[in-house]
């Protein structure tokens, strides 16, 4: 009920347990440039014409609550050096943990064996799009309250807090937690880059039930918190970042003790909803809920390498192939769709300075005006597809795992014209709101899918009639994008995103947002998701 395990077990983060509260003391720069250097040097002896090295410390921190217990806290570290070769042509790619000059050596040295090893099968050489050095540079998540030194008892007392403020609106159960990321990372590379950032995340998440003491059926409601590149600031609600909908929403901040609060009452207005009717309807979609649909079916189909075939073994491939691309006319979505690929966006989770291979980040259009028009590439795919560079989307999910193409931001751009939720559901005649993330289905082309949320309201003339249950929509992603005809101004546009985005063998993880404004869609499939028993 509520957060379910296997969520819980997602927070268990690699890394060495160490006392919570406690922080190695940063290392210098100098340091790591020296340590880097006699990487970079070693490799070179060896015969690698390329290398870089990513100096990696990561510190996770969560704290996990249940009704009125404190049920675990848990700081973990992971410090230590990856280091990525091309010689004959080839990648290479070995990590170690001792950090002395020695070990340092031997694991660039192995790394350039490796690459010499995969040169004998590889019959293709390695086509590296050019890249500057940016000499020594330093980028850091703007934040302005670090969570890590933020006292764990204030952590723990707001978390206690949220759980009372389900409780005293009727929940019977309530979980939450709060989990917390800051990667200290060093790059470096025989291009001429020093590269030093300090990046920062968080997230809060609840889930709360509610049961009918006479039928002992029961209802939840999950948080509909959006994790973010912030510091403990955002768990500081103000006034002028609400949103005003259907639930209480902000846009830069979180204000998890009214959320819970809200989600008991609505847990049980969900037992007493009636369930849906099944058939077409237009949806008017929050972007609590529409950001995971974005990740599904834009997101995922735009990465290169799934789209040439490399991810089809364990996630599948992708319907947008690169002969629609070359077109140019390739009908995605209606004109309203304009999806944009980022790694600047300020509060994001994807927002860096510099990816994993050095590359300084940038956003760039994947969907203009409803037409495909580019994809997600790195330095090693930038030729395939006609770039002089990379697009500066590279990441690893730590020191010890080698850097690939991964998910930056993928957004759907508001509105140009002024248009509020509010506005919006005034022109719809039978339609559903729905508020919240919640399962999903997506085939191994992201083509055909099913999503469901966490709230659903039923429309009619334009008003809110009432809340439904057993809600799921169906179809296909180009038919579901071709049916957006409006999405609300800028003054709507929020952050969804994941912690949790899994790709590559041996899977990673890394964290990724999706903005968006409210959007409606017209005429999509609805079907009754309630159990016969």
């Amino acid at each position: 009920m509520g957060i379910s395990a296997s969520m819980l077990s997602q927070f268990t983060a690699v890394g060495s347990p160490i006392v919570p509260g406690t922080r190695m003391r940063d290392v210098d720069v100098a340091i790591k440039k020296r340590m880097s250097d006699v990487a970079l040097n070693a490799a070179r002896a060896k015969g690698a014409t390329y290398t870089d090295v990513r100096l990696g410390r990561y510190l996770n921190e969560y704290v996990v609550t249940r009704d009125k217990n404190i049920e675990n806290l848990v700081s973990t570290e992971s410090y230590g050096m990856g280091i990525r070769v091309i010689a004959n042509g080839c990648w290479g790619f070995a990590a170690t943990d001792r950090l002395d000059n020695d070990s340092i050596a031997r694991a660039a040295e192995t790394a350039v064996a490796i690459a010499k090893e995969n040169s004998r099968l590889q019959t293709e050489q390695v086509q590296l799009a050019p890249q500057k050095g940016y000499g020594e540079v330093t980028w850091k998540t703007p934040i302005e309250r670090n969570a890590f030194e933020v006292p764990m008892k204030e952590k723990t007392d707001l978390l206690l807090s949220v759980n009372d403020a389900a409780f005293k609106n009727g929940a019977n159960y309530v979980n939450s937690v709060l989990f917390m990321v800051n990667e200290q990372k060093y790059f470096a590379s025989t291009d001429g880059s020093y590269i030093d950032q300090d990046i920062h995340r968080i997230w809060p998440v609840f889930g709360v039930t509610k049961i009918d003491d006479k039928t002992g059926k029961f209802e939840t409601r999950s948080s509909l918190s959006a994790p973010r590149g912030m510091g403990y600031e955002y768990m500081m609600p103000r006034e002028s970042d609400k949103i005003k909908c259907q639930t209480t929403l902000y846009r830069d901040r979180y204000d998890m003790l009214e959320d819970a609060g809200a989600a008991a009452l609505q847990a049980a207005e969900k037992l007493k909803a009636k369930t849906v009717e099944p058939g077409k309807y237009d949806l008017v979609l929050d972007p609590s809920h529409l950001w995971l649909t974005i990740h599904e079916s834009v997101g995922h189909p735009s990465e290169l390498d799934r789209v040439l075939g490399y991810e089809a073994n364990f996630a599948g491939t992708s319907f947008l192939t690169l002969d629609k691309w070359k077109t140019g006319k390739f009908n995605f979505g209606s004109k309203n769709v304009n999806i944009v690929a980022d790694k600047l966006q300020p509060g994001s989770l994807g927002a860096v300075g510099y990816d994993d291979e050095g590359v300084g980040t940038k956003q760039w259009d994947i969907i203009k005006d409803g037409i495909l028009v580019n994809y997600q590439a790195i330095r090693d795919q930038a030729h395939i597809i006609g770039l002089k560079e990379s697009q500066g989307c590279c990441y690893s999910q730590s020191w010890r795992d080698v850097q690939f193409q991964r998910m930056p931001n993928i957004s759907l751009q508001p509105g140009k014209e002024k248009l509020s939720p509010a506005d919006m559901i005034k022109n719809v005649e039978k339609g559903i709101y729905i508020i919240g993330d919640s399962s999903f289905s997506i085939d191994q082309q992201r083509y055909n899918f099913q999503f469901s949320g966490q709230l659903y309201y039923e429309i009619k003339n334009g008003k809110i009639v009432g809340m439904l249950n057993d809600v799921a929509y169906q179809a296909n992603t180009q038919e579901f994008w071709n049916a957006c005809t409006a999405v609300c101004d800028k003054d709507d546009y929020r952050l969804g995103g994941s912690f949790f985005d899994g790709k590559g063998q041996p899977m990673q993880a890394s964290a990724v947002s999706h903005g968006s404004s409210t959007a409606r869609f017209n005429g999509v499939n609805v079907i009754n998701t309630a159990r016969k028993i």
